[in-house]
């Protein structure tokens, strides 16, 4: 589904990533793991077309995204949610849902049938379509940018710090989700700090060390490796 082919990327004269690879297979649940810092959201922003590349090439559903602006990465069926969800706070709720249809130029009543079949995922959301984004609760905003990206159906979700600021019962309630999203067939790449919690629920991981891939594998190969895994975080 994506192919990320040892690509670099610098913002100015720093190197933020270097000769980094990585794949998601169809209906894989994958995970960049690393310290603050390590280059794991500006691979996600590399992928969506946010920061261009200076070496190497990522391909997607066998196309490659060169030169490729966000809205047409969007286009192609890739889905960013990056880190502090990046809702709109005085827009509605219902706005914010609609806005992620925004690329796909849905007639209105394709649009009220994929609101409504979002809204069957997260009925929480159902009762507060009127309500301004801003005063939902920091789980519920993570929803709603979930809903947000799944209205336009994508093939490839990405997070970045889906668990940042909620409490540990909202993050399991968040994980229980992506995991359902697998299970029906999605792909997903998620950017989390927090490795225990990535490693319970994805299938493979990538480890992020000063832009470089320190180490990678399956979810229980980096299990059982915890020392070199504390290590990368470390940066030994």
């Amino acid at each position: 589904m994506l192919r990320v082919e040892a690509i670099d990327v610098f913002y100015g004269h720093v190197q933020a990533l270097r000769d980094v690879s990585l794949t998601v297979d169809d209906g894989q649940m994958v995970a960049l793991l690393g310290a603050n810092g390590a280059g794991k959201t500006t691979t996600l922003r590399a992928v969506s077309g946010m920061v261009p590349l200076t070496e190497g090439a990522i391909s997607f559903d066998g196309r490659s995204l060169a030169g490729m602006t966000p809205e047409e990465t969007a286009r192609l069926g890739i889905a960013h949610i990056p880190e502090g969800r990046g809702i709109f706070p005085r827009m509605t709720v219902r706005q914010n849902i609609k806005m992620g249809a925004y690329v796909s130029r849905l007639a209105s009543g394709a649009l009220a049938s994929r609101t409504a079949e979002v809204l069957e995922v997260f009925p929480a959301l159902q009762g507060r379509l009127s309500q301004q984004a801003g005063t939902l609760s920091g789980g519920e905003q993570q929803m709603l940018a979930i809903a947000r990206a799944l209205i336009s159906r994508p093939k490839l979700l990405m997070l970045d710090e889906p668990s940042h600021g909620l409490a540990p019962i909202i993050v399991q309630d968040v994980f229980r989700l992506l995991d359902g999203l697998r299970a029906g067939g999605m792909s997903l790449l998620i950017v989390e700090q927090y490795a225990s919690l990535a490693l319970a629920t994805v299938d493979h991981a990538y480890v992020l060390d000063r832009g470089r891939v320190a180490m990678s594998g399956t979810s229980s190969k980096l299990r059982r490796n915890r020392e070199r895994l504390a290590g990368a975080y470390l940066g030994s």
